[in-house]
């Protein structure tokens, strides 16, 4: 099954309507833009994006303060393979 590459919105209120403009004339977007911005933070898109992207950017200091904080589960118990 592939994802769906569009979905529609059946009637939003005008409220919403007219927020939804608003904020996308002051972001200078689109307000299709808008909505996909919104929708990806609402349901965490944009925090796993991040979480990524700070694991991806770790510095050596960073990878080596990792490891050791792994170090004792890495650590093989010769006594429980006996």
């Amino acid at each position: 099954m592939t994802s769906p590459r569009q979905i529609t919105l059946r009637d939003p209120s005008p409220q919403l309507t007219r927020r939804l403009k608003a904020i996308a004339q002051s972001r200078g977007e689109s307000v299709n833009a808008t909505i996909l911005r919104l929708l990806e933070r609402a349901v965490g898109i944009d925090a796993r994006r991040e979480r990524l992207l700070r694991y991806a950017t770790w510095t050596d200091a960073d990878g080596a303060e990792f490891d050791a904080a792994l170090a004792d589960q890495r650590r093989v118990d010769e006594e429980a393979w006996r």
